[in-house]
């Protein structure tokens, strides 16, 4: 992120797993070389997606996961209303799709939050992958069980959390993925607009505004538009009380 799709020549780019800079975040450990060699054959495309392009829709088949290799997306989910309900947020090294393996489509829509790519894995070939490589298997695994995690956590922040411990919880967490990626913790842009956060966190523009306004003047963090700085990440934590 930090602006890398705005210098990158998408045409020129063909970097292979073995020489990623996410291998780390996306691959499992333990490879031997031939087994490398056949993941690398495994994801055989990379495609690009500008910003607000839709890279898979609501209903539509589920072929294959997508690993984000420049860039970031959101997941949303569209009311009959019209209303958006923005259901995650991918960055760099993350997988997303996983949600149409149980049903064969895709019950959300994934759209870039800025020019971006993603590995495409085709999840039949990566099925068969796995079952001849045990390390793939359990990396598979690890990743369902991550989503799990995942979507536990939203369900507690929507349903337990004062909407102040749901701005604290989230920017920590940001904060968290930015450090694992080997960017700064402390000073990160945010890709998605407040209207964006609002329908993730359950919460109505006006009051995503108020609270960054509120953690801002009290010493927790500068705002500067999408620019944010945490000042205090001890004090944001303890703004996450136990849920009652």
């Amino acid at each position: 992120m930090h602006g890398q799709t705005q210098i990158i020549d998408f045409q020129r780019l063909k970097t292979a797993c073995s020489s990623c800079s996410l291998q780390d975040l996306c691959m499992p450990r333990g490879l031997t070389a031939d087994e490398l060699c056949q993941l690398e054959a495994l994801v055989d495309e990379h495609r690009r997606i500008k910003r607000g392009e839709r890279l898979y829709a609501t209903g539509s088949p589920f072929e294959a996961l997508y690993t984000v290799r420049l860039g970031s997306l959101k997941t949303s989910v569209l009311f009959e209303d019209g209303r958006e309900q923005v259901t995650g947020f991918h960055m760099l090294g993350e997988l997303i799709g996983l949600d149409g393996i149980s049903t064969d489509t895709h019950n959300c829509s994934a759209y870039a939050l800025e020019d971006s790519e993603v590995c495409l894995l085709p999840f039949s070939r990566l099925e068969e992958f796995a079952r001849t490589i045990p390390a793939m298997q359990h990396h598979v695994h690890r990743l369902l069980s991550t989503e799990i995690v995942r979507e536990q956590h939203n369900m507690l922040m929507l349903g337990t959390m004062r909407a102040e411990e749901k701005l604290a919880s989230f920017l920590l967490d940001l904060s968290d993925r930015y450090l694992k990626r080997g960017y700064s913790a402390s000073e990160f842009v945010l890709r998605m607009t407040r209207e964006e956060i609002g329908s993730f966190l359950g919460l109505k523009l006006e009051t995503v505004s108020r609270l960054f306004s509120r953690f801002q003047e009290a010493g927790l963090i500068i705002a500067q538009q999408k620019y944010i700085k945490l000042l205090d990440p001890t004090g944001l934590r303890q703004l996450i009380g136990p849920p009652d």
